[in-house]
């Protein structure tokens, strides 16, 4: 990544796991602005952000199901929480469906946040911890927990079907769940993780199937489906445009 740009990772206590998939960071240094594409990874992003133009704000961002193009001002400080899909139930307390495709602007003392909480990214992750653990009052459902589990620990690869076997849900009820709380059906959002898995390994340069994907046509339909382009301008991920990618470690 380019050196005006830091990137920090942190991943959430355990305790956290079944609504948190993670607490990063995302700082531009630069006195220029960066053009950047954000790709479909599945998870509901909670942005705390700044920049020399722009004042403090919260945005809560639903799921994409295509590429976004957007703009990293000059002088940018973002810290987001990354969260699994649970999380909109038990944490956020609300549906996303409305927010398919699309983000909106949080008053900007959401969950007692400022800017000053923008001066360290550990302090912030600690303070969204403790927040985050004081709103989980309500039981869960174990049916959801599992679900999840096994669409996250598969990255995407079961079927439906299979899905509504091991949790005795059926795939109807399943598919409206998933309709009325997040915006997609199932199968939608399960292509969107095994695409998410293959980013590691576009940019080892792994230009072939390696999440269950049909074939290498179907391989390619997906990626240019969920990223505009193919799987080869994907891996060049020219000027890190491709921001996901770009803020991977190279093995």
């Amino acid at each position: 990544m380019d050196n005006d740009f830091e990137y920090k990772f942190i991943k959430p206590d355990k305790s956290l796991a079944d609504f948190v998939e993670s607490f990063w960071s995302l700082q531009n240094h630069s006195d220029e602005s960066k053009d950047i594409v954000i790709l479909p990874d599945g998870r509901i992003d909670l942005f705390f952000s700044q920049s020399a133009t722009v004042p403090f704000h919260i945005t809560l961002s639903g799921l994409e199901t295509h590429p976004d193009q957007a703009t990293l001002s000059a002088k940018t400080t973002m810290f987001v929480i990354s969260f699994k899909l649970l999380a909109t139930e038990y944490i956020l307390q609300n549906t996303v469906s409305n927010l398919l495709d699309n983000a909106k602007y949080l008053p900007d003392d959401f969950w007692g946040f400022n800017a000053d909480d923008l001066q360290d990214f550990e302090h912030f992750c600690e303070k969204a911890s403790l927040k985050i653990h004081s709103l989980l009052g309500k039981e869960i459902d174990t049916r959801k927990q599992k679900l999840f589990n096994f669409i996250y620990s598969s990255n995407g690869a079961l079927t439906v079907s299979e899905l509504s076997e091991r949790v005795f849900w059926s795939s109807r009820q399943i598919n409206r769940y998933f309709k009325d709380q997040f915006g997609i059906p199932l199968k939608t959002y399960c292509s969107i993780l095994r695409f998410r898995a293959s980013f590691q390994h576009i940019k080892e340069g792994k230009l072939f199937p390696q999440q269950n994907f049909t074939d290498q046509s179907h391989f390619i339909k997906e990626v240019k489906k969920l990223a505009g382009v193919s799987p080869k301008v994907l891996k060049r991920n020219q000027n890190d445009r491709f921001i996901q990618l770009s803020t991977l470690n190279s093995k």
